[in-house]
């Protein structure tokens, strides 16, 4: 498993933590690492896209946006959690190929969602990724 994998996976859980208590990106950082036993290589990343979701104000319109018939309230939490961190990934690290965020967050989805969530993610990232812009070679 490579870094940035690790990373994604501990951003999940820290992004699911922040929902779930409230905490800020910070404080949530700070138990995770202390608390849990997380591949230390996946840290710099885990650590970014927590504080990007964190900041960017704007992530939950654009998966309402992309979401047909779904409202965000009515989505599962780590189904939620999922589609911000890919969202985030795709509007802000444009070193990254939007077919690796979109693998990564369907095997997210896979080990950590439903039956369905995979290709729930997959299909509202999709949308995302369109909206932004990314239409990398690699698609």
């Amino acid at each position: 498993m490579g870094a940035r994998h690790s990373g994604r996976e501990a951003a999940l859980q820290m992004l699911f933590q922040m929902e779930v208590s409230g905490a800020p990106a910070d404080q949530v950082i700070v138990l995770y690492w202390r608390n849990f036993d997380a591949d230390p290589e996946g840290r710099p990343y885990a650590d970014e896209a927590v504080r990007g979701v964190a900041l960017a104000l704007d992530l939950d319109a654009l998966i309402s946006a992309a979401s047909t018939h779904w409202r965000l309230e009515r989505m599962a939490r780590v189904d939620r959690n999922i589609l911000r961190l890919g969202s985030w990934e795709l509007g802000a690290r444009r070193d990254v190929p939007r077919a690796v965020i979109l693998d990564e967050a369907v095997e997210l989805a896979k080990t950590y969602g439903t039956e369905e969530s995979s290709a729930f993610v997959n299909g509202v990232l999709n949308k995302i990724a369109d909206t932004l812009g990314r239409l990398d070679a690699d698609r």
